[in-house]
C-alpha cells in the first residue's frame, strides 16, 4: 500500500480508501466486518463513511453504516489503526426529512448535533477527518452541468460553519475538517476563512473522480496542488458504470441501480459509448477494467485517496490490487484520446 499526506495536518492517508456506504443495505453487518478485516489486513488504514449512510438514503438505513463499523471498533479493539472520515448534510432539497426533522443544517445546533449522534454511533470519543457532505447554498453537484445563481438560497455562511467546525475541535471531538461536492469558490472561501479568523484549515475535497467525470481537472485541480487540499475520489468506478454492468440498459438483480429509486448520474448520452471505449483499451492492453480504471485516479498529482467499494469480498481484493498497477503512457495517451473524443459525459 502506498501512504500520501492529508492536506497539511501530518496524517498520512492510504492511497487507497474504503468506501462503507453499501454496508447496511447491500452488506450485511458481518460483511461489513470482514470487508474492515480484508482491508485493513492489506494496508488500508482510511476510511470514509457518512451520517447519512446506507446508500441508498431511507430514514430505516440512516446512521446503520457507522453503526456497523462502531460494532467492528468495539469488538475488534484496533480504532487507533484506522482515520475514520465521516460526514454532516447539507441542506436537504426535497428529502432527508428523516435527519434532525428535515432542517438540517451547517449551524452550530445541527453539526454539534450531528456529531455528537455520529460519535455515539461508531462508538469513538473523535473523528479524525470532519466533512461536510455538499453545501448548503446551490452548487453545480450531482450530475448538474449549469451553475443557477441564487444568492437567495444561501444558506449558513461558511465562516460560521467554520466557527462551529473550530468549536468541535478544540473539544477534541474532530481532528480536522474537509469538504465533499464542492467548487473551487467554496474551497477558497474556506481557506481564506481559516486564513482570516484562525480557524481550522480544510484538508481535504473529496468530490467524484473517475473516467466518466474528470470535471475535477477543470479547477479544482489546480486548487487542490497549490492549497495542499488533497482529493479523496470517490465513485472511480463511476459507480460500478466502468466495470461494463450496465451497458445497454442492464440492471443486474442486487445492483445499486436495481435498488436506488433516483436516476443515476451515470445514466446519460454517451455513457455507454465512452464506457465501451475505455473497456477496449483494457482489452487491449491485457488490463482488468476495474483496476485501470482505479490506477488511472492513482497516478493523478492532486488525488489524496481513492475511495473503493464493493458488495462482494471478490471485488474488493480485485479494487484493492489496482494499487501494484502502474498505466503505461501509451494506455493513459489512448484514455486521453477518449476523454477528448466524449468528454465527461457523467459529470
Amino acid at each position: 500500500m502506498q501512504y500520501r499526506p492529508l492536506g497539511r495536518t501530518g496524517l498520512s492517508v492510504s492511497a487507497i480508501g474504503l468506501g462503507t456506504m453499501t454496508w447496511g443495505r447491500q452488506n450485511s453487518e458481518a460483511e461489513g466486518h470482514a470487508q474492515m478485516d480484508a482491508a485493513l489486513d492489506r494496508g488500508i488504514t482510511f476510511w470514509d463513511t457518512a451520517e447519512m449512510y446506507a446508500i441508498p438514503p431511507v430514514a430505516e438505513s440512516y446512521g446503520r453504516t457507522e453503526e456497523i463499523i462502531g460494532s467492528w471498533f468495539q469488538s475488534r479493539g484496533r480504532r487507533d489503526r484506522v482515520i475514520l472520515a465521516s460526514k454532516i448534510i447539507g441542506a436537504p432539497a426535497g428529502g432527508f426529512g428523516w435527519v434532525r426533522e428535515g432542517k438540517s443544517r451547517l449551524d452550530r445546533t445541527n453539526l454539534f448535533a450531528a456529531v455528537e449522534a455520529s460519535l455515539s454511533r461508531l462508538k469513538t470519543d473523535y473523528i479524525d477527518l470532519y466533512q461536510i457532505h455538499w453545501p448548503d447554498r446551490v452548487t453545480n453537484r450531482f450530475g448538474v452541468r449549469t451553475y443557477r445563481h441564487r444568492p437567495d438560497q444561501d444558506g449558513v455562511p461558511v465562516e460560521e460553519t467554520l466557527a462551529a467546525l473550530g468549536e468541535l475541535v478544540r473539544a477534541g471531538k474532530i481532528r480536522h475538517v474537509g469538504l465533499s461536492n464542492e467548487s473551487p469558490w467554496g474551497v477558497m472561501r474556506y481557506l481564506r476563512a481559516a486564513e482570516v479568523a484562525g480557524l481550522p484549515r480544510v484538508a481535504s475535497i473529496q468530490n467524484a473522480y473517475n473516467l466518466l467525470n474528470r470535471t475535477f481537472e477543470q479547477g479544482l485541480s489546480e486548487v487542490a496542488l497549490r492549497e495542499d487540499v488533497g482529493l479523496l475520489a470517490y465513485s472511480p468506478l463511476a459507480a460500478g458504470t466502468l466495470t461494463g454492468k450496465y451497458l445497454h440498459g442492464a440492471v443486474p438483480p442486487g445492483s445499486r441501480r436495481a435498488l436506488d429509486h433516483r436516476p443515476s448520474r451515470y445514466a446519460t448520452v454517451n455513457a455507454d459509448a465512452a464506457t465501451e471505449a475505455y473497456l477496449d483499451i483494457a482489452r487491449r492492453h491485457g488490463l482488468a477494467p476495474n483496476q485501470m480504471a482505479i490506477a488511472f485516479t492513482l497516478q493523478q498529482p492532486f488525488v489524496a485517496s481513492s475511495l473503493i467499494g464493493a458488495t462482494t469480498m471478490e471485488t474488493l481484493i480485485s479494487n484493492i490490487g489496482a494499487i501494484d498497477l502502474t498505466l503505461a503512457p501509451e494506455v493513459l495517451a489512448e484514455i486521453d484520446a477518449v476523454h477528448n473524443r466524449m468528454p465527461d459525459p457523467c459529470p
